[in-house]
């Protein structure tokens, strides 16, 4: 399995305990806010705004604080100006990693990332450094009773879509960004009702870990994803299994 499967396994156990502190719901309330200031606030007009409001319907979002997230984007209501960074750099062992935030002060942000990088044994790089070593690809994660590989692949290519992955757990649906919703749709009218749609950055190769390094590159993911400015974070690691699970009882 590839890093890529393997950290979005974590960061969509993750969410479920995130939730409930309010973290995901503020990450896709700052996208929305983006979103809409930068295409408008209508998402039949604004690709960007459709694709973040998937991730707010799978993760229960009150209509309500979509709407005041769409309005304050759009200057309706009063609210803070974000800042779209992206940060590049290498984690233990060599791995590339790549880190999307929105802040409001990038001249805070920056420092916090690169001592979150330095902490666990990485580095942070210069812009597009690890960035050529990704994909931009529309990523669904379906459950695996949902269906068959074979069935399941069937409904992705006649979409548009390109491959389907199994994770052990679940179903990786791969297609090209501008395709998600249309995968995403035929899914649903399939009655197959996908856990995760969203645009990724999906590893062209994946280093792999063991032992000491494994743990430390989990722990700065780790960090990076808990950081208040940080949306996503994308590597091309690949862990055994067993080190994750070590790894998450340990936290």
């Amino acid at each position: 399995m590839s890093g890529h499967s393997k950290w979005h396994t974590i960061k969509h156990k993750k969410a479920a305990a995130d939730s409930k502190r309010g973290r995901v719901f503020t990450k896709i309330i700052k996208e929305i806010t983006v979103a809409a200031r930068l295409g408008g606030g209508d998402p039949g007009g604004n690709p960007r705004l459709r694709t973040i409001l998937l991730a707010a319907k799978a993760a229960n979002m009150p209509k309500d604080n979509i709407d005041k997230a769409i309005k304050k984007g759009t200057g309706e209501l009063p609210g803070v100006s974000y800042e779209e960074v992206s940060y590049e750099g290498y984690g233990p062992g060599g791995v590339a990693v790549f880190v999307q935030a929105l802040t409001d002060n990038r001249n805070r942000t920056l420092p916090e990332i690169r001592r979150l990088f330095s902490k666990y044994g990485g580095n942070l790089g210069e812009s597009n450094c690890v960035a050529w070593m990704f994909e931009k690809k529309g990523y669904i994660v379906v459950p695996k009773d949902a269906g068959s590989e074979e069935t399941l692949l069937e409904v992705v290519l006649e979409a548009g879509g390109d491959d389907v992955r199994d994770d052990g757990e679940s179903w990786e649906i791969l297609s090209p960004q501008e395709r998600l919703e249309q995968v995403r749709e035929a899914l649903v009218t399939r009655k197959i009702q996908p856990t995760t749609a969203e645009v990724s950055m999906v590893p062209k190769t994946t280093v792999k870990l063991e032992g000491k390094k494994a743990q430390q590159l989990l722990a700065m993911m780790d960090g990076l994803e808990e950081h208040d400015d940080v949306q996503n974070v994308w590597a091309n690691f690949d862990i055994d299994a067993a080190a994750i699970d070590d790894e998450r009882a340990a936290s």
